[in-house]
């Protein structure tokens, strides 16, 4: 029998705003001494009350119409009620039945590593809503200590549709959601420090059938190879068991654990009745007006699918795309580069590879890049002739070292690009009395042979002889 998979995701992000969701307490608790961002509201003290944040509301709305939802004019917040030592009221802040947005999609594409060919997809989304988020639990060995610091930070839950027919695919999606959520300015999605998480869900079904079996929902996976390795994994036992005769009766909870890579059952899965869930009485129902959306997503910028699909116009890869969607670094400065030159492939080259990698060679981050403004001089530098192509590369290498700008260090080193014809004629008659052999075979028909000639001039002057016009003064030589 063939086996189809069934995958879909609920994805935590958590939105970069200055306060909490209900409160005024600081939203960054990275780094902070435990339970110091805290105040009655956020631990959840009687008689305190939430007042939603309006800057929450605002990056929700903005986050929604990036995802191509439509942002519901009345909605409401309920309580979601379960006990966990992380939870300070006992209760989360969430939405049920009437959520923030619904109805969207998101387009990404799965490449093969193999081919680098990408297949495109779609992925719907279900709905987006927005909660509160808990604590943070450190186990030790014998007790566990609760950091509430990260409790009250504000949430957009993003539910999926079960589109995804493989985990190659769920990742694919996540990493493209994660792109569209820092393009549009509402969350860091750092999963590094937790800002980012995912639930999947997985089932099997014969192929060809509509009807969904019983699904295995994987808890807080927090990387895309965690996200990757655990469903990979989860279908597999999935379908030894399909292929023993022994599906799945029941939907079950499990978690993923990272050093062992393989997950272990948590609980039975919860039903929206085993939460309680009723209108959240503190805090009245929202009502979001069309003015309201038009002036929150004002200035939204253009979807990374939309501005990958313009940077593989101009000829470069879908990787190399990529990367300047996810590293607004890098981006800036290509941008720069391209629209001063028009050469894409040459800001590619200088941006992509030789930046990053002089960078790492000494040590440094692309925090540590020369500004926009130095590497636009650079390219100009080397577009206009001025410097040839190697050593653009070595002046680029001494900017990240030096902190100095391309004009400095082409000034000071004289590293100016020679072209006058009177030198370089000189430099050629050097050049071929010591390659009589490249000489002879160029006659006989060897182009390539002239390459030998060109080397020499080219140590001759210091690498600063003009190639081009070096290898055209040498056919013109050679052949009259």
């Amino acid at each position: 029998m063939e086996l189809e998979t069934i995958i879909g995701l609920e994805v935590h992000a958590q939105m970069n705003t200055k306060s909490k969701m209900f409160c005024g307490c600081n939203n960054d608790a990275w780094g902070k001494e435990a339970n110091t961002t805290v105040c009655p509201v956020c631990m959840g003290h009687p008689g305190s009350l939430p007042v939603v944040n309006k800057a929450v509301i605002e990056k929700a709305v903005r986050s929604s119409v990036a995802l191509g939802c439509v942002v519901n004019e009345k909605s409401h917040f309920d309580r979601k009620n379960y006990f966990y030592p992380d939870l300070p009221t006992g209760y989360q802040i969430s939405q049920y039945k009437d959520p923030l947005a619904s109805h969207g999609s998101v387009k990404f594409s799965v490449t093969d590593p193999k081919t680098n060919l990408s297949v495109p997809g779609v992925c719907r989304i279900h709905r987006l809503h927005i909660e509160n988020d808990a604590g943070k639990l450190m186990h030790r060995t014998g007790y566990t200590l609760c950091d509430y610091n990260r409790a009250g930070t504000p949430l957009m839950e993003i539910v999926t549709e079960p589109d995804l027919r493989s985990a190659r695919e769920a990742s694919a999606f996540a990493e493209e959601l994660r792109r569209i959520l820092i393009n549009a300015g509402t969350s860091e999605a750092d999963m590094y420090k937790g800002m980012m998480r995912f639930d999947a869900s997985i089932s099997l079904r014969p192929k060809g059938e509509e009807k969904l079996y019983p699904r295995i929902e994987i808890k807080n996976l927090n990387s895309f190879k965690a996200l990757e390795k655990a469903l990979l994994y989860q279908e597999t036992m999935l379908k030894k068991l399909w292929n023993e005769g022994k599906q799945p009766t029941g939907e079950t909870t499990v978690g993923w654990i990272d050093d062992e890579e393989k997950t272990v059952l948590l609980r039975d899965k919860e039903s929206a009745a085993d939460y309680r869930y009723f209108p959240e009485p503190d805090i009245p129902p929202l009502h979001i007006s069309e003015s309201f959306v038009a002036a929150v997503v004002s200035g939204l910028a253009k979807l990374p699918s939309e501005m990958k699909a313009g940077y593989v116009s101009l000829g470069l890869t879908e990787a190399e795309a990529e990367m300047l969607i996810d590293q607004e670094v890098l981006r800036e400065r290509f941008d720069a580069i391209e629209k001063a030159i028009r050469e894409p492939k040459r800001a590619s080259s200088i941006v992509l590879t030789q930046m990053p990698g002089f960078l790492t060679s000494h040590g440094k981050t692309l925090a540590d890049a020369p500004s926009i403004a130095n590497m636009v001089e650079l390219a100009k530098a080397i577009h206009s002739g001025t410097i040839n192509v190697n050593a653009g590369k070595d002046v680029l290498e001494k900017m990240i070292v030096s902190e100095k700008s391309a004009s400095t260090i082409i000034k000071e080193e004289g590293m100016g690009q020679v072209n006058d014809e009177t030198t370089l004629k000189a430099f050629m008659k050097e050049a071929i009395a010591a390659n009589p052999k490249a000489i002879a075979s160029f006659r006989e028909g060897k182009t390539a042979a002239l390459g030998a000639v060109v080397g020499t001039v080219m140590k001759l002057s210091k690498g600063q002889a003009d190639a081009a016009k070096v290898n055209e003064l040498l056919l013109k030589e050679l052949i009259t």
